[in-house]
């Protein structure tokens, strides 16, 4: 059984597997319904746990800063539609958190009580638990690709201020044709591509390439102000 778990996950630039499903917000067929905007779609190990209902309420709270990054939020977890229900009522009716309260939880919640959709995607790992999803992070670009993956174990909480890095790095690469450092946030130096020749490398090296730092022939950056990035990717 578990060489069919290994089986079934899904790599960094494959296909997001297609599915069809119940959801707190109607029937989904994914990832088609996405088309045109990044997704990140997400697993908790099941409703009415302290653990994810911190998580909801700061994914429902931070929706609308991913949504101005052409972001729409999924999550799943193996329970039924009419806890999930329960649930995200009793978050939004009684649970008062880091100052959040009232808080509504618009984005979809997949039922999945066969387990199908998370097997599919590798939410099940057997070592942890064979019957509740892993806290499974995909991050989903407008054609359907995977693009970037992050697991964390049940007791381990997610940091949202990194899934909105990695979601905004992602389309910082993609736009500028660049790579990011470590620790990079917007506003920060980026890595611009290796010298295609001697000559290229040489002319960086030797300063010729005025918007160009060089630490070394292959280590090149270049500044991309926070507001350039606004122009092409944040829309606020």
């Amino acid at each position: 059984m578990c060489d069919d778990f290994t089986i079934s996950m899904p790599r960094i630039g494959d296909k997001a597997p297609e599915f069809t499903a119940v959801s707190t917000q109607g029937n989904i067929n994914f990832p088609t319904d996405f088309k045109g905007s990044w997704v990140i779609f997400f697993s908790h190990p099941a409703d009415f746990t302290p653990v994810c209902t911190s998580e909801f309420m700061t994914f429902a709270t931070l929706e609308k800063k991913f949504n101005q990054a052409n972001c729409k939020l999924v999550g799943l977890s193996v329970d039924g539609l009419y806890s999930h229900i329960a649930w995200l009522r009793t978050i939004k009716e009684k649970i008062e958190y880091k100052g959040m309260k009232n808080v509504e939880v618009n984005f979809p919640l997949i039922e999945d009580i066969t387990m199908e959709v998370a097997k599919k995607y590798g939410m099940i790992q057997p070592g942890e638990s064979s019957t509740k999803a892993v806290r499974a992070v995909f991050f989903i670009d407008p054609n359907g690709i995977i693009r970037a993956i992050i697991y964390y174990p049940l007791s381990l909480g997610r940091n949202f201020e990194e899934l909105y890095r990695v979601l905004i790095g992602l389309q910082t690469a993609d736009a500028f044709s660049v790579a990011l450092p470590a620790d990079w946030q917007p506003g920060d130096d980026v890595i611009v591509p290796p010298a295609g020749s001697c000559g290229a490398a040489k002319e960086r090296m030797e300063g010729k390439q005025h918007d160009v730092k060089c630490y070394d022939w292959f280590f090149c950056t270049r500044k991309l102000p926070k507001e350039e990035l606004e122009k092409n990717i944040l829309k606020k």
